[in-house]
């Protein structure tokens, strides 16, 4: 396409013109009103922590098994009410999605796994609920239950793919593969299930073009959504001590310019949960500047505008 291509703008609500099709502005959609996410610690583990597959988790997984930023009290009610207090004066008319986040919200017996969600659901402010869980934690007892969560609210599930590519799998502790990614995602929207897919830009030993590899297969299947990670180097993590040094991207210009590269792949109507890292200050080892979200995005967004760029320009 030439640079005078008429650019696809996906909401102009807050004054921009927005060349991603962000989650944001599909809830608003959907919802017709704000919604936050409400981060939740379920008190679950990991096939990769337990011992069943693997022990210490993933090499790059924080100690709170990357839900940092979730509440985790062990009353999920409680957990609910305290972050509502915390935001409901900056959002007062917002509509709240129970977001299950730390380690693997899948890998329980059915019956906790239905008694937490419903928990959540039956709190009155929340509207809906999200799950992240390992591709290889999909059975046949959790899709019956999540198929009937999908049939009762609002409902994605998100699944931890991370790269296609087997050896950094196996570099950094996966302990599941690319075939059992593919599996869970077929079963999940044999159901018509809402799929989110992870995936880490940056890895170790992993060029651009491999990571844009990991896009173009994540978007061969009709998935509702991606995010897509900055690799942080974290406190607590097993690569502390492994990749001390590591570095997974030298400038915010650098990164910028790969996620660009990642959105012009990835379908218009694939809504993007997340397009930078997020990782609290005080664990963030490298790269350094990775916790200045902010301006981040408004690189990425000044950027797209200034190359006449959207998502989806370069789909196949």
């Amino acid at each position: 396409m030439s640079g005078d291509a008429k650019p696809l703008i996906f909401d102009t609500s807050d004054g921009q013109e927005l060349r991603i099709n962000t989650i944001n502005t599909y809830l608003k959609k959907h919802f017709g009103a704000k919604v936050v996410k409400l981060s939740i610690d379920g008190g679950f583990t990991c096939p990769n922590r337990d011992g069943s597959k693997g022990i210490g988790g993933c090499l790059f997984c924080s100690a709170s098994g990357s839900g940092d930023m979730a509440a985790g009290t062990g009353n999920i009610a409680a957990d609910l009410d305290s972050q509502i207090s915390l935001l409901s004066d900056k959002w007062p008319d917002a509509k709240y999605l129970a977001y299950f986040q730390s380690h693997t919200n899948t890998y329980a017996p059915t019956e906790e796994l239905r008694r937490k969600y419903y928990e959540a659901l039956s709190h009155p402010a929340v509207a809906g609920i999200a799950i992240a869980t390992r591709p290889d934690c999909i059975n046949e007892d959790v899709l019956e239950l999540l198929d009937e969560l999908n049939k009762k609210t609002f409902l994605w599930v998100e699944l931890g793919l991370q790269t296609i590519h087997q050896d950094t799998m196996d570099a950094m502790n996966l302990c599941y593969t690319l075939d059992e990614y593919d599996k869970a995602v077929e079963l999940l929207l044999s159901r018509n299930i809402k799929v989110v897919t992870h995936l880490i830009l940056g890895l170790p030993g992993e060029s651009h073009e491999m990571m844009l590899d990991s896009v173009r297969h994540v978007c061969k299947k009709k998935i509702f959504g991606m995010k897509l990670h900055m690799f942080n180097l974290v406190k607590g993590s097993q690569m502390e001590k492994t990749h001390p040094d590591y570095v997974s991207f030298e400038s915010i210009e650098e990164y910028v310019n790969l996620v660009i590269s990642a959105l012009e792949l990835i379908p218009p109507d694939v809504t993007m949960h997340r397009i930078s890292g997020d990782a609290p200050r005080s664990t963030l080892i490298a790269p350094e500047w990775s916790y200045m979200k902010r301006s981040i995005l408004n690189a990425i967004h000044k950027e797209m505008r200034d190359r006449n760029t959207w998502q989806g320009k370069h789909k196949k």
